[in-house]
C-alpha cells in the first residue's frame, strides 16, 4: 500500500512524514475536558512531556486557551502567562523536541515560536485572528488549520450541514489557496472532529477521510476521548481510552498521517500495528 511522503521544515529541523506520527497533548488550563490532560505547572508539564518523548511522540502540542464547548476565551495575557514558561522549560530541558502552541491568537504564536516552539496549531484556521495566517507565514513555520462551524462557544448549538464532507473540503481548498498566497509553505489539516459537528457529522468524516487526500496535505485527526466516542458507548472521558484506540485505527485505514492523543504509548502502538498490517 503506497503511502505519500511529507515534510515539515520545523525551524530548520526537518520532520519526514513516510508513516504516520503521533502528537501528545499537554493543556496548561484549568478547564480542558479530559482532567488528566491538565498541567497547570511548569514542572507538571515538563513530567508529561518527558513521558510523551519517551513513549513515542513526535510532536508535544502545548494550549492555554481550553476550546471545548462553552469554553471561556481568556486574554491574551493569561494565555501567554500560561503557556510560555512550560514552552520554555520543555525546549531547554529536551533541546531536539519539537513544540506546537496550540492557539488562534496571532499574538501568542509568535511569542511562543521565539519561546521555542515551532508549528502553529490553529483550531479557527486563522479566521479568530486576522493576524495569524501573516504571522505563521512571517515565521515560516508549518500551520495546522482546522476546520471549526462557529466558535467554541457556539459551535454545539445545532450545527447543521447539507453534505459534511463537501462543506469542509470546500472550506480547505478555501484556506489552503488563502494560506499558499500568504506565504506559508507547510500546512496540516485538521477536520476538528467535534467543533461544530455532530456525532453522526463525526462519523461520517471519518468514513470519508481518504476524501481530503485530493488536497495532498497531512492529515492530522483529533478524536481522542472526544464525546463522539464517551456518549456512542454510555461511558465517561476517562473510560474512552479503548475507543479512542478503535477510531484511531480507522482513522490510520482511511489516511490520518498525525494522531492528536492524550495517551501517546497506546496511540504509538496503534501506529506500530497499523505498519505491520500494512507491511
Amino acid at each position: 500500500m503506497q503511502t505519500s511522503i511529507f515534510t515539515l521544515n520545523c525551524n530548520g529541523k526537518l520532520i519526514t512524514i513516510n508513516h504516520p506520527i503521533v502528537m501528545g497533548i499537554i493543556n496548561t488550563t484549568p478547564d480542558s475536558f479530559y482532567a488528566d490532560s491538565r498541567k497547570n505547572t511548569v514542572e507538571a508539564s515538563l513530567m508529561q512531556a518527558e513521558k510523551m518523548l519517551q513513549q513515542g511522540a513526535a510532536i508535544i502540542d502545548i494550549g492555554g486557551q481550553s476550546t471545548k464547548p462553552n469554553s471561556l476565551k481568556i486574554d491574551t495575557v493569561e494565555e501567554l502567562q500560561r503557556v510560555i514558561p512550560s514552552i520554555e522549560a520543555v525546549k531547554k530541558r529536551f533541546p531536539d523536541c519539537i513544540i506546537s502552541i496550540d492557539t488562534f491568537n496571532a499574538t501568542v504564536a509568535a511569542e511562543a515560536i521565539q519561546a521555542g516552539a515551532s508549528i502553529v496549531n490553529d483550531v479557527s484556521g486563522g479566521l479568530m485572528d486576522v493576524g495569524m495566517i501573516s504571522t505563521v507565514a512571517q515565521f515560516n513555520v508549518p500551520y495546522i488549520c482546522m476546520h471549526m462551524k462557529g466558535t467554541p462557544q457556539n459551535m454545539q448549538q445545532n450545527p447543521l450541514y447539507e453534505n459534511v464532507t463537501k462543506e469542509v473540503l470546500d472550506y480547505f481548498i478555501e484556506r489552503t489557496n488563502t494560506c499558499s498566497q500568504a506565504g506559508i509553505q507547510d500546512m496540516i489539516i485538521d477536520i476538528g472532529f467535534g467543533f461544530g459537528k455532530t456525532i453522526a457529522h463525526n462519523f461520517q468524516l471519518l468514513r470519508e477521510l481518504s476524501v481530503f487526500k485530493i488536497l495532498q496535505k497531512p492529515i492530522l485527526i483529533g478524536v481522542s476521548r472526544k464525546s463522539t466516542i464517551y456518549k456512542t458507548l454510555g461511558i465517561t472521558t476517562e473510560e474512552a481510552l479503548n475507543g479512542t484506540t478503535v477510531l484511531h485505527t480507522i482513522g490510520l485505514m482511511n489516511g490520518a498521517n498525525i494522531l492528536r492523543v492524550h495517551d501517546v504509548k497506546e496511540a504509538v502502538e496503534c501506529v506500530q500495528l497499523f505498519k505491520a498490517y500494512q507491511a
